[in-house]
């Protein structure tokens, strides 16, 4: 079993081909959203069946939170962004995940939301590793 992968846990397909993953963490694994118009980055908690935050137990909940909070403040430091978007939708993807997006002044559609603004743009090889690595180094 590869490290950090819990018993009976699938990511979705979707997710994972519209993203790159980035490192473990406690309970999820961290990926980078590829689309290079906004620094994007994913957390999917390590949860067979989980739906929704309510669905896990209070102390997965609690580490939710505060791996959330890591990783919003790694983000911003790294891009200096006006805002960090959080949030978890799962309209389309039932799998629980939390996106953590940078935003700021000027970019692609502020200042309005991400989802069905345009065309993904993916990222260039050596441009998402460069993205992942400074990520990485913040945390």
């Amino acid at each position: 079993m590869l490290p950090g992968l819990k018993a009976g846990f699938t990511l979705d397909a979707r997710l994972e081909a519209d993203s790159e993953q980035l490192m473990w963490l406690g309970l999820c694994e961290l990926r980078v959203m590829n689309d290079r118009r906004w620094p994007w980055l994913l957390l999917v908690p390590q949860r067979p069946g989980a739906e929704e935050i309510h669905d896990m137990t209070p102390l997965d909940q609690a580490m939710l939170t505060f791996e959330t909070n890591m990783v919003a403040q790694a983000l911003k430091k790294v891009t200096g962004c006006t805002k960090i978007n959080t949030g978890a939708l799962g309209n389309i993807v039932r799998q629980l995940h939390i996106h953590v997006i940078a935003r700021s002044e000027g970019d692609a559609g502020w200042p309005g939301p991400v989802w069905g603004h345009g065309m993904r743009e993916p990222y260039q090889g050596s441009d998402l590793r460069r993205f992942a690595e400074t990520i990485k180094a913040a945390l």
